[in-house]
């Protein structure tokens, strides 16, 4: 492309000004860039994100504003469909050229690909990067030319690759036109909820790229290479906390990649976490259709369970096993969990209660500030044994022993049921063993202060298996 005078750069979920390669190309070849955000109700847009990913998008959208503005810039708010939005803006600023990276779940591929095609026969041209992963989804195959459905081939692939590409050079100057556009302003967009329920994600996080960035080098300094030894251990600080970043693209999975790669030879368990998200989305690239459906077909025919009771009580952190409610407190008031507690609770939602993992993605997509589809997709699948790679359904993770094993002291769990706060280690994932008097020492009477078990495990974990043996033989 020549340089001409004036371009439209698309912020999606790339908020951020270091390692965007289309923002970069725009800012490179065009004298001014109006970079524009644009809040839409179709496809996988915010208006279909859950509560959670509004409440972070609008304090991250908050701070890219700030970034373009120091950048000598701004950001650009419209709300509406994204076609006619971008064709008003085209016309208001003499644009010929958009920009924008890439997304990869089949609607938002399918509305882009119309979406440019329309502009282009419009007369303006299109440009489009991979600012999201490594690699695209379609660069990665098996040597028969399919898709892994397995992450360790996955993994030894990219690591037999070396290196993924190098982050592009970051932005301080964004040149603007003399005149801009009007814009909404960011409260316009009505992110937050109107029952202020959010006060703790607030609390916890710093959305944006500037916190993003405090995540990963708090992490790098103190406990990358004791990730894999620590990792386990909800009460511990020992993960980086960068899914909701990089879900929003406040960093781009390049820079973590390579910033994590420098600090030496104990960080390979990190980086192939980094590798499971470009796995995730590789799996929901190649089959779109799990995001609703089972990728093992067998599931199909599997007696789900259908309870709005059992299933609310899950979700409030009411089941009477310590380690799922504290888990599920955590989500509710941060916005995140754990994720040694997110296979826990959600082995506990399938198999424990045997109702459908679906039930279990659309509350944590409602309920997460990471709630990522590919991941969310693949995780859920792992765990109900119906996805790729996944658990076998015959492992039924027990929330006693997990419990047991991963939060001896109950730190985690006394931190989100403080309810069971004075109870002695032995009993703290097991209230209901401890005698009367401890309970009563501690203050506890279970049923009234904390609700006793909902099922008995090991009565669940049997009907859970009767139930699998029932469709594994199916074709």
């Amino acid at each position: 492309m020549s340089k001409c005078k004036t371009a439209i750069f698309w912020f999606r979920r790339d908020l951020r000004l270091d390692d965007n390669p289309a923002l970069r190309a725009a800012v490179d070849n065009n004298d001014v860039v109006i970079p524009v955000y644009l809040l839409d109700g179709a496809g996988s847009s915010p208006l279909n994100e859950g509560a959670a990913s509004r409440v972070w998008l609008h304090h991250s959208l908050k701070s890219l504003a700030g970034d373009l503005e120091t950048a000598g810039s701004r950001l650009i708010l419209r709300a509406g469909c994204n076609l006619d939005t971008l064709r008003g803006l085209v016309e208001e600023t003499g644009s010929t050229r958009v920009y924008w990276n890439r997304l990869y779940e089949s609607q938002t591929i399918e509305r882009d690909k119309e979406l440019k095609q329309a502009l282009i026969d419009s007369g303006v041209e299109v440009e489009t990067h991979n600012g999201a992963l490594l690699y695209e989804p379609w660069e990665v195959e098996n040597k028969q030319g399919k898709p892994y459905k397995v992450y360790t081939p996955f993994w030894r692939e990219l690591e037999r690759r070396g290196r993924p590409a190098e982050p592009v050079s970051g932005l301080r100057k964004v040149a603007g036109p003399e005149t801009w556009p009007e814009s909404l302003s960011i409260d316009d967009l009505e992110l937050l909820p109107q029952i202020p329920w959010h006060k703790g994600i607030e609390k916890a996080w710093q959305p944006g790229e500037k916190g993003a960035g405090e995540r990963l080098r708090e992490f790098l300094d103190g406990t990358v290479e004791n990730y894999g030894d620590r990792r386990d251990f909800p009460a511990e600080p020992a993960t980086s906390k960068l899914s909701p970043h990089l879900h929003f693209g406040e960093i781009s999975p390049r820079t973590v990649f390579h910033e994590t790669l420098a600090r030496g030879n104990k960080v390979t368990p990190y980086l192939k976490q980094i590798v499971w998200r470009e796995f995730a989305h590789h799996l929901l690239y190649h089959f779109p259709n799990t995001a609703e459906e089972n990728l093992n077909s067998q599931f199909d025919a599997f007696p789900w369970r259908k309870s709005d009771e059992e299933l609310r009580a899950w979700q409030r952190g009411r089941t009477g096993y310590p380690i799922v409610d504290a888990g599920m407190r955590e989500l509710w008031h941060s916005g995140w969990m754990h994720n040694r507690v997110r296979m826990i609770v959600a082995s506990f939602l399938v198999k424990d209660l045997m109702i459908h993992w679906r039930e279990g993605a659309r509350w944590f997509w409602d309920t997460l500030v990471d709630a990522d589809l590919a991941n969310n997709t693949l995780g859920w699948q792992w765990v109900a044994g119906s996805g790729a790679d996944a658990s076998p359904y015959f492992r039924v993770f027990n929330p006693v022993s997990q419990g047991e094993k991963f939060d001896g002291e109950g730190d985690y769990v006394r931190r989100w049921i403080p309810e069971l706060a004075d109870l002695p280690n032995k009993f703290i994932h097991k209230p209901w063993e401890a005698p009367a008097e401890v309970l009563e020492k501690a203050g506890v009477e279970l049923g009234k202060d904390y609700p006793k078990p909902m099922v008995d495990h090991a009565r669940a974990r049997e009907d859970a298996l009767e139930a699998y043996a029932s469709i594994r033989n199916r074709r």
